[in-house]
């Protein structure tokens, strides 16, 4: 292939790559006077107008995004020849498929590296976008002052939220695509982006990453009883996450990438747990539960621009915690921002914020957890407790009854659904009651007062307590 001189106003200086659909070349910006990656489609695809389309798709998309963990798209044109291409910034670290081809990451550094993807793809998943095609060829990394940025690239399939299920075209790459990519009649949302990602998670963490090329697709990682196989290194717990992410149905996955990415930081801070075979099952608790607070990063993680798993993490229900109520506040109630609850006789609270869950100012929304004994709640099956969040943002992209029925304890037996009113909101409650570990787990979530957000509220009763307990707490909770 030739190299043109120009591009537009671009002076060309080499190939990046080809692809099925693109060409890519680098190229010089004389008025900025800095490198630039110019996106070209493909001579044999130009006259047809649903490629086309697609390709304008992505780079609209990208510039109306425009965030730091995407690739940013500045400008857009047309060759002579009434080829459409964009201009975007050049990613100089190269992709995440040329680093696999050299050889594995280090198991901390492919943690880290996992939850920088999972959190670009979040930003997606928060403008209602779904990706539709992780691969290691698609995740890009940019130098810049404070460290090596992770971007996410290639958006050419990607679709909105409200247009990506039902009779689309087959889409994605073998190996990293959800099963549901497979049929065109099938709902097409977050969750196949979470399957994505655990694919991926296998491709950096799996005890085959030695011997599998660059962007190929990770062997089966599956043991004949069901277990995810992991290199050495990688805590344990990562098993459950990476399981959960991968299964067949999208109903048993993590509801989006910041559930996926909460999970994963779980997994990797908090204490290994004494039964490895319930951690390869999966805890749909553990995103909620409180976990310890890490110290120093590990040595040898690759420092990326943005916060990493290394990193010091908040508790992950807030950044301060407590056993007593601060003064000035009713005694038996907590305050999370505008939420306020009345605490069940003997119970303490402790949190000020939902760990991986952000507002639109960029801070954690609020929540809390209750419990006799707040910080063994999450790691203690025998403790009883509740997690209660608000959360403008899932209010805005589901229903109540939707929400919890992203919430399945697939091992669990579920009561029917039914719907309570307490404390002036109309409430959805899950009940569900397990063999192993927790004896019954209650989802419940309903829109607060004025529709401010979405209250959120796990609760593992106290023993032989029945609904009664769960409508009475329930009833206690306020949003300001």
């Amino acid at each position: 292939m030739s190299s043109p001189e120009r591009i537009g106003p671009y002076l060309i200086e080499r190939l990046l790559g080809t692809g099925a659909f693109a060409t890519v070349w680098l190229a010089h910006d004389p008025v900025l006077d800095s490198p630039v990656a110019i996106k070209v489609l493909a001579e044999n695809w130009h006259h047809d107008l649903r490629v086309r389309e697609r390709f304008l798709d992505e780079a609209r998309l990208l510039r109306r995004l425009d965030d730091e963990r995407l690739v940013r798209v500045h400008a857009a044109g047309e060759l002579a020849d009434g080829r459409p291409y964009s201009v975007m910034a050049w990613a100089d670290g190269g992709s995440l498929r040329d680093r696999l081809a050299a050889g594995p990451m280090p198991a901390p550094a492919a943690l880290d590296l996992l939850a920088e993807i999972a959190a670009g793809v979040a930003v997606l998943h928060r403008h209602g976008v779904v990706h539709r095609d992780l691969t290691p060829g698609n995740v890009l990394f940019r130098s810049g002052p404070d460290g090596e940025r992770v971007l996410i690239a290639d958006l050419g399939l990607a679709k909105a939220l409200a247009a990506a299920s039902g009779l689309t075209a087959r889409a994605g790459t073998p190996g990293y695509m959800a099963p549901e990519q497979d049929d065109p009649l099938a709902v097409v949302d977050t969750r196949t982006d979470v399957y994505g990602l655990g694919r991926l998670g296998l491709r950096l963490l799996g005890p085959d990453a030695e011997r599998v090329a660059g962007g190929q697709p990770p062997p089966d990682q599956l043991s004949p009883d069901g277990a995810i196989r992991l290199r050495e290194g990688v805590p344990t717990q990562v098993a459950a996450v990476l399981r959960r992410a991968i299964a067949p149905r999208p109903a048993d996955r993590h509801p989006d990438a910041t559930a996926f990415r909460t999970a994963l930081r779980h997994a990797t801070t908090a204490p290994a747990r004494p039964d490895p075979a319930r951690s390869a099952a999966g805890s749909p608790c553990a995103p909620a539960g409180p976990s310890p607070r890490v110290g120093d990063r590990p040595a040898g993680r690759r420092r990326f621009g943005a916060v990493g798993l290394g990193v010091a993490a908040l508790v992950a229900v807030g950044a301060t915690a407590g056993d007593a109520a601060p003064a000035g506040r009713a005694a038996g109630t907590w305050t999370s921002g505008p939420v306020t609850v009345a605490l069940p006789p003997g119970w303490r609270a402790t949190g000020t914020g939902w760990a991986g869950q952000y507002g639109d100012d960029g801070r954690l929304e609020p929540a809390l957890v209750m419990s006799p004994d707040p910080r063994r709640w999450a790691a203690d099956p025998t403790v009883p407790g509740a997690f209660v969040g608000l959360s403008a943002s899932i209010a805005a992209r589901t229903t109540p009854a939707g929400f919890v029925a992203e919430r399945p304890h697939s091992a669990c037996a579920a009561a029917p659904v039914r719907r309570t009113r307490q404390g002036g909101v109309d409430w959805v409650v899950a009940r569900f009651t397990c063999d192993q570990g927790r004896p019954e787990v209650v989802e419940v979530a309903g829109l607060a007062p004025g529709r401010v957000g979405l209250i959120y509220v796990q609760v593992v009763p106290p023993a032989g307590e029945g609904p009664g307990f769960v409508d009475t707490l329930l009833a206690g909770v306020r949003v300001r």
